[in-house]
């Protein structure tokens, strides 16, 4: 089924075109990935997808009755609401009676003894068994914790950016819907939440539509892949890694098509100049076609981000970090914490939101001061420092002005390069370096941003999360330049593409004040966090079984010394103790698996069954257990 497909749409941005004659069809089954650089119009066309944003051009048809979930770049959220009530309320059917159930409640604890009230409770708790509403309300608060918002009740106006973001994600994925449309879900989450979310929307089966720069994330969640590439979009089969493959296949094309072209115009040029004597049809047809050939070309796409300066020398004393601790709210993020940075360090920085990874990086840089400890930093080193802080931007200035105000050129490994150069390699064109930087959108700032922060010459640099909002061009680009980078580099990351690809071992911050050194990248890092889940794992069960085996011997010991019961029945007693436990531990199994495969409806309509039977298998154990217990206690 179609859920929804465009046609021919066109769409301007003062006077520059985005996209024009973009056609094409999402279904239920497409899991599709929206790339594209920076500014080229991907969050546009998502909206006017969604109807948000008319197209200059064409149309969009969204099926009768189809429902669409969005999680907007950047959420609007009701500052009035808690993290739960914004994730059940405003939805459908089932939504609204959850609140209402949950309003209602609170009424009657207000006033116990009303009849009018209770008898409210009564109906509502009715049509909460219709619509399922008591698995609604676990789900939203599982999803919510898996996504770090433990705190249900806290304030929509209280929280973070990052916080609000995975907020309205908990929002858009507990809600039904025939396409998911996400822009930027990765941003402000952690590795492991990731990782989590990778696995939820893998399983799910409705539509998805996506934006992100996550590279891992984009190849094992989706199978077709949307380019927004010139003003046109192609569509290609596969995850990210076929994408790869046939683009370059494409442009590999449009290179030899265009070097055709080029030898056929040389050609014709010659025989033009050489003043035929042939006249009449032929002659003036063979001219008419050497003005085509001159006039038109294929668009071989040569756009990409070249970064060639050249850092500063950088001596041998580089940082040194010396015993250092730092506090927050009362909540040590770490202490006596030492590490050097040598001159070609590629260290990559890890671990859940708000564990210090960034006050670290804050530290190093000289912004902020620790509580306990030192930091002694070489007299050449010159520390860029590439953090989160684009809104710091001055929306008034000139894109060409904010650059010029670090340098007007830079040396490279051939010469020099002026700013306009730095700028037209960075996707700036003549005209748009004159734009002011209000007019950019989030992921072009960020990429302006990065170019002011090179155009310094560090031999230092301290990334924080480099890769939100950067498109995934500039991203390869960015790995590419620290291959050849001559100084440090610091990262904090969440992408994992990244850090294997940029960094040489880890800081992983696991919470409490604990920071661990890990040599690797961060796949050989997640190895041994596997083998240490797995360990525990076993170590649990182990003494779980421990324990079983004791308390059966201790069971068993008493019957042995009961009269009440005879021999049979002693242990008939043992196996249905041992029934009602296994089915006990699949009850709690069946409710688990319902919450994490909630988007699969079949598959939960199909455990819904094997919970009822196991439930009425409980039951019957559970009265013959009640009969033996009785009997034996006489």
């Amino acid at each position: 089924m179609t859920v929804v497909s465009a046609e021919n749409l066109e769409k301007t941005y003062g006077d520059r075109t985005l996209f024009e004659d973009v056609s094409f069809g999402l279904t239920r089954d497409d899991r599709v990935g929206l790339i594209g650089v920076n500014g080229s119009g991907k969050s546009t066309l998502l909206k006017i997808l969604l109807g948000l944003e008319e197209p200059e051009v064409g149309q969009v048809i969204r099926a009768n009755e189809a429902r669409i979930e969005y999680l907007a770049q950047r959420p609007k959220l009701d500052p009035a609401k808690t993290a739960l009530e914004t994730v059940l309320c405003d939805g459908p059917e089932a939504f609204e009676v959850v609140r209402a159930y949950e309003q209602a409640c609170q009424r009657l604890e207000e006033e116990p003894s009303d009849e009018k009230r209770l008898a409210e409770v009564t109906r509502l708790s009715q049509e909460m068994d219709r619509v399922d509403g008591w698995n609604l309300e676990t789900e939203a608060k599982t999803i919510l914790s898996k996504l770090g918002m433990e705190e249900f009740d806290k304030p929509v106006a209280s929280m973070s950016g990052g916080q609000q973001k995975r907020v309205a994600l908990a929002r858009a994925l507990v809600r039904p819907a025939d396409l998911l449309i996400l822009d930027e879900p990765t941003n402000h989450l952690d590795v492991d939440v990731i990782s989590w979310l990778e696995g939820y929307l893998a399983r799910r089966t409705a539509g998805l539509l996506l934006i992100t720069h996550d590279r891992y994330f984009l190849d094992r969640v989706t199978n077709v892949i949307l380019e927004l590439e010139r003003g046109t979009v192609y569509r290609h089969q596969g995850n990210y890694s076929d994408f790869i493959r046939a683009r370059e296949k494409r442009r590999e094309e449009m290179q030899k098509r265009e070097q055709k072209r080029a030898q056929l115009a040389k050609k014709e040029l010659e025989w033009l100049r050489r003043g035929p004597k042939a006249r009449g049809t032929k002659a003036k047809a063979r001219k008419e076609r050497a003005k085509k050939l001159l006039e038109s070309s294929y668009e071989v796409d040569e756009r990409t981000v070249e970064i060639d300066t050249v850092e500063r020398r950088l001596g041998k004393k580089v940082i040194a970090v010396e015993d250092v601790a730092k506090a927050r709210r009362g909540t040590t993020l770490f202490e006596n914490f030492s590490y050097r940075v040598d001159r070609r360090d590629r260290l990559g920085i890890v671990g859940p939101n708000g564990v210090g990874k960034s006050t670290l990086l804050d530290i190093v840089a000289g912004r902020l001061e620790p509580d306990a400890g030192t930091v002694e930093r070489g007299a050449t080193v010159e520390i860029g420092y590439y953090d989160q802080q684009t809104e710091s931007l001055d929306p008034s200035m000139r894109v060409h002005d904010y650059i010029t105000e670090v340098a007007h050129r830079v040396p490279t490994s051939d010469g020099w390069m002026t700013a306009s150069q730095m700028l037209e390699l960075f996707l700036f064109d003549k005209r748009k370096q004159w734009t002011y930087i209000e007019k950019l959108s989030g992921g072009e700032r960020r990429r302006l941003y990065l170019l002011r922060i090179l155009m310094g010459q560090p031999n230092v640099l301290l990334l924080d999360e480099p890769t939100n909002d950067l498109d995934v061009d500039t991203l390869t680009v960015l790995e590419d330049y620290l291959d050849d980078f001559q100084g440090a580099v610091i990262a904090v990351s969440h992408d994992r593409y990244f850090l294997d690809r940029t960094v040489e071992h880890l800081l992983a911050f696991r919470g409490e004040g604990r920071v661990e050194e890990v040599p690797g990248n961060y796949s050989y890092y997640e190895e041994r966090r596997e083998e240490e889940r797995r360990k525990k794992a076993a170590e649990e069960a182990e003494e779980k079984r421990r324990k079983s085996d004791q308390e059966r011997a201790k069971q068993t010991k008493t019957a042995s010394s009961s009269r009440g019961l005879s021999w049979r029945e002693e242990r008939e007693l043992e196996e249905v103790e041992e029934r009602i436990a296994k089915i006990e531990e699949r009850l709690g199994q069946i409710d688990e698996e319902m919450v994490e495969q909630a988007a699969d409806y079949e598959r939960v309509a199909e455990l819904d069954t094997e919970k009822q039977a196991a439930q009425e298998e409980y039951d019957q154990a559970f009265d013959r257990w009640m009969e033996l217990s009785e009997k034996k206690e006489g």
